[in-house]
């Protein structure tokens, strides 16, 4: 199931299959022991899934498909309510929680699209790392290097590996400071972080509630615009590429690269090169405001605090700080001591700061940069060592955090070799300018498939 959305939709479309078969090879691949469905999902609607594909089927044979994402297998992140059902966060410190009254709009939406939702996929215990551990629940391995086992990357980890292994077509999941685009890299998919405010966020447990984005993971551009318009209430757009020929990239010198490792490093150079080749003007851009960003939020910035502010209640009892994962707790209390004047400093800082990021990036059709700098580490090494999980956590979240804090929208693109570790090329684009990158991001996308192959 590594097909676009459209080629399944115009496959459903033809009678060449059926939106059960689909459902149920996903169903299969997700109940395979020897699989990572067990640590990809928290929640399976074997059931549900086979009803909703079902009424699809007979929908369409009667002449009705009411979107492209009609009778297609969607695995939605373990933070989203579902009627009746708890909303776990990755956590067991809500597994008493009262259940959700009513889908999150982003879920009600997908569901009058006609997507068959396939389950909920694990995540980082409130989303908060960007590595994908989660000892309560498992972590699902990353499709590269089975046999050592790689973090798929997070929070939104069993989402991407959901994709990568045919378990669904495509993935909702949210992104922070790089939830979406980090595990998108990590597994050789597509990610996309749109603008924060264009997909409601009600109905989603936050993580932060100015930063938090909801968007998708899938095996393309073109289908995270689908599962994006449907998300926004938007129309499907009919996407066209951009023309490579002329366009001006910025290439982020300056932060993005530090610590960068020899894979990441040749496959960026290797895309750059084609992109040049095709006739896009790539510019080295130096943006040492970069730095600024970790100054500004070295007590914890805007998610620490308001992370607490969302905890504190639970963290005053011991017996329920205690369920916490007990990296994720030692995050979150960092809020406790930063003050109304220091979280009033940083968003004044963030939005001085912003305004030179903004100009720099105005003078550029995008900038481009490192989904991650370095590949995959293994599981292991970080459950067995606290200080490297924490030194790994901040490395591997440092460039997605950059398109966060300026409230931007980025892609990251697969830009490595079939084979090789996977690598994202990230492609960023100022607030509001989510259909521009995606018009570009096709063409780039394009390019890489084009010649990666």
């Amino acid at each position: 199931m590594t097909q676009t959305i459209n080629a399944l939709a115009n496959a459903l479309a033809a009678g060449e299959l059926s939106s059960v078969e689909l459902t149920e090879q996903a169903l299969a691949r997700i109940d395979d022991q020897a699989g990572e469905g067990a640590r990809a999902f928290t929640h399976v609607y074997h059931d549900d899934a086979r009803a909703a594909a079902q009424a699809s089927d007979l929908l369409r044979a009667h002449g009705g498909a009411v979107s492209p994402l009609a009778g297609i297998p969607i695995s939605i992140k373990d933070l989203f309510d579902v009627r009746g059902e708890v909303t776990l966060a990755g956590s067991r410190v809500r597994s008493d929680a009262a259940p959700a009254t009513a889908d999150a709009p982003p879920i009600a939406r997908l569901r009058q699209a006609g997507a068959v939702i396939i389950g909920k996929t694990n995540m980082s215990e409130f989303a908060f790392s960007g590595l994908g551990l989660n000892p309560h629940y498992g972590t699902p391995k990353s499709p590269w290097d089975r046999a050592t086992g790689r973090i798929p990357g997070g929070s939104s980890s069993g989402a991407a590996v959901s994709v990568s292994d045919g378990m669904a077509v495509a993935a909702i999941g949210t992104d922070t400071g790089g939830s979406l685009r980090i595990p998108a890299a990590f597994c050789g998919i597509v990610g996309f972080k749109p603008t924060a405010s264009r997909v409601s966020r009600d109905g989603a447990f936050p993580l932060s509630t100015t930063l938090d984005s909801i968007g998708p993971m899938a095996n393309s551009v073109s289908c995270c615009a689908t599962v994006d318009a449907i998300l926004a209430g938007n129309a499907i757009p009919s996407l066209q590429p951009s023309a490579l020929r002329g366009l001006r990239l910025g290439l982020v010198q300056d932060y993005v690269l530090d610590g960068i490792d020899a894979d990441v490093a040749a496959a960026i150079s290797t895309a750059v090169t084609w992109l040049s080749a095709a006739g896009a003007q790539v510019y080295d851009v130096a943006m040492p405001e970069l730095r600024q960003i970790p100054e500004i939020n070295k007590q914890g910035g805007l998610i620490a605090a308001e992370a607490y502010f969302i905890h504190q209640h639970d963290l005053a009892v011991e017996a329920r700080a205690a369920l916490y994962d007990q990296r994720i707790v030692a995050r979150i209390r960092r809020g406790h001591d930063i003050s109304s004047a220091g979280y009033l400093g940083v968003i004044r800082d963030r939005a001085q700061l912003n305004q030179r990021l903004n100009a720099i990036a105005g003078e550029f059709d995008l900038l481009l940069m490192p989904t991650v700098p370095v590949v995959a580490p293994s599981i292991a090494q970080l459950e067995q060592s606290d200080q490297q999980f924490m030194e790994t956590n901040g490395l591997v979240l440092r460039n997605p955090t950059v398109v966060n804090f300026m409230d931007g929208c980025a892609l990251s693109l697969p830009c490595h070799r079939p084979g090789s570790a996977p690598v994202g090329l990230m492609l960023v684009a100022p607030n509001g300018d989510d259909d521009r990158l995606f018009r570009i991001g096709l063409a780039i996308e394009t390019l890489m498939n084009e010649r990666r192959a």
